[in-house]
């Protein structure tokens, strides 16, 4: 029986294989290349050394939630976040389970100096390429949806653009491919992507056998600079928000508070 995931993966199938026919990939690449990668990998471990280096995710709605925030500007969220503190951006352009956009990306990106992370299900170079030209520094790639010489050809179409990869796993099946194919930034999603629900001990588990050198994302479900002190004290290094702030009426607000009670809290250990 399909799951979710199996859905998403086939509509966006279809999508990709619609916008190559319609694409002029020239221009593409020659719009790609007019963005230079702001290194996503390192901003993180830079962030890292002296706090929770928060990747802000900027996303309108989802398939378990439905319509998250319907005051939805990019440029304007991407530039609160930037203010309070985020080291990084992520932004949704999947169009029908998301209401992400390539343009959402592109402004967001052009608003702001920190790198931003495409997130969306990639299964074709060509989004690679799209994801440079609409401004992102990195890509997302769900371990789940690949086989091993699918991620390898994805990863590689990334590191001829100068794009980083965040490495997304949801079982230690996953993160013991992951670990084999030498991801170094790794991303372990509490929320199964074929269900959707959520296991948040996953991340506990998890990272015991993530490598040391590798940049280690928790991601989905984080609420509180408690938890996030949490997690940081056992072993992480960035942590990917989106619900938490997106529903707030100031969302970088939020964050600069987050972020603040996170610092106080570890302060007093």
């Amino acid at each position: 029986m399909p799951t979710r995931l199996d859905e998403i993966l086939a509509h966006t199938s279809a999508v990709v294989k619609e916008r190559k026919a319609t694409t002029n990939l020239a221009a593409l690449e020659k719009k790609a290349l007019a963005h230079t990668p702001r290194g996503f990998a390192n901003r993180l471990r830079k962030v890292s050394v002296s706090r929770p280096a928060i990747i802000s995710e900027i996303k309108k709605a989802s398939p378990s939630k439905g319509l998250i925030r319907a005051d939805f500007d990019p440029p304007t969220l991407a530039k609160g976040f930037e203010a309070a503190g985020a080291a990084a951006l992520s932004v949704l352009t999947d169009e029908k389970f998301f209401q992400g956009s390539l343009e959402a990306l592109e402004a967001a990106s052009g608003s702001v100096q920190i790198p931003c992370l495409r997130k969306d299900f990639m299964v074709d170079s060509f989004q690679v390429v799209e994801a440079r030209a609409a401004g992102a520094d990195a890509i997302l790639l769900i371990v789940a949806a690949h086989t091993d010489a699918m991620l390898e050809q994805l990863r590689k179409e990334a590191q001829s653009l100068a794009l980083d990869v965040l490495c997304e796993v949801h079982s230690a099946e996953e993160l013991k491919r992951a670990v084999g194919m030498e991801f170094d930034v790794i991303g372990v999603n509490s929320r199964d992507l074929r269900t959707f629900e959520m296991h948040p001990e996953l991340l506990f588990d998890l990272v015991k056998a993530m490598p040391a050198n590798a940049v280690k994302v928790a991601e989905s479900g984080l609420r509180s600079a408690e938890e996030i002190a949490e997690l940081r004290d056992a072993g992480y290094d960035a942590f990917l928000m989106g619900e938490t702030l997106m529903r707030q009426p100031d969302p970088g607000s939020a964050l600069a508070a987050l972020l603040g009670h996170s610092y106080a809290e570890r302060a007093l250990r």
